[in-house]
């Protein structure tokens, strides 16, 4: 997916996008059954670094929210924030999904919860520009009270889908970023917050 803070990008994200990149047999960048794994992943991940159930979910860039009704099979009482700064998806699953209409900017003027166990935000971090990357890494390490799942390409990385992004940055650059706003990498594009980084060895936080 993507997300953007700029003000075309409530048009732009439309429901031909959404067919095309979610939908189409072709294009689509996973299959349900890749997009089952991949929440599993996350979320014994979470529950491996908590120590108990994961509680509440924040999905930024959710676009149509297709996180939501993954983890509400896996944990029906699980609560979910979707943000996203497509008007389409908001208007068509928001009060189903529980998505608000924004950006990763925009988190502190959003009604949601100071932390959570989970911030994901996957397909959308390459789409930021160096200032919007910067300001949104701090309000997702702020929200994050277990773990950030990240999914970050950098300079030199294979991958498919929409890529109508700007150049990626080396990996150090993003490495400074997320240090910088206290995240800290436990593997796998997962990050716990640096207030919690005796929750892990120190065999994961010296690198």
């Amino acid at each position: 997916m993507r997300d953007s803070t700029d003000t075309g990008a409530g048009a732009r994200y439309d429901r031909a996008y959404f067919d095309k990149w979610y939908r189409h047999p072709r294009h689509r960048v996973k299959s349900p059954i890749e997009l089952l794994r991949q929440v599993r992943f996350v979320i014994h991940t979470a529950e491996w670094v908590l120590g108990r159930p994961v509680r509440s979910v924040l999905d930024v860039g959710a676009g149509e929210g297709n996180w939501q009704p993954v983890l509400k099979k896996l944990l029906p009482r699980v609560k979910y924030d979707g943000v996203d700064p497509s008007t389409y998806a908001i208007a068509r699953y928001g009060a189903r999904r529980g998505l608000h209409l924004g950006g990763i900017e925009q988190l502190n003027a959003l009604p949601l919860r100071d932390t959570y166990d989970v911030v994901v935000c996957c397909g959308m971090l390459n789409y930021l520009n160096v200032a919007q990357f910067t300001h949104g890494m701090a309000q997702v390490a702020a929200r994050t009270g277990g773990v950030a799942y990240l999914e970050i390409f950098a300079k030199g990385d294979a991958f498919e889908g929409d890529t109508d992004w700007p150049s990626p940055q080396p990996a150090a650059w993003y490495k400074r970023v997320l240090r910088r706003a206290g995240l800290l990498p436990i593997g796998m594009q997962c990050y716990v917050a640096k207030a919690e980084q005796d929750r892990i060895a120190r065999m994961e936080r010296d690198w």
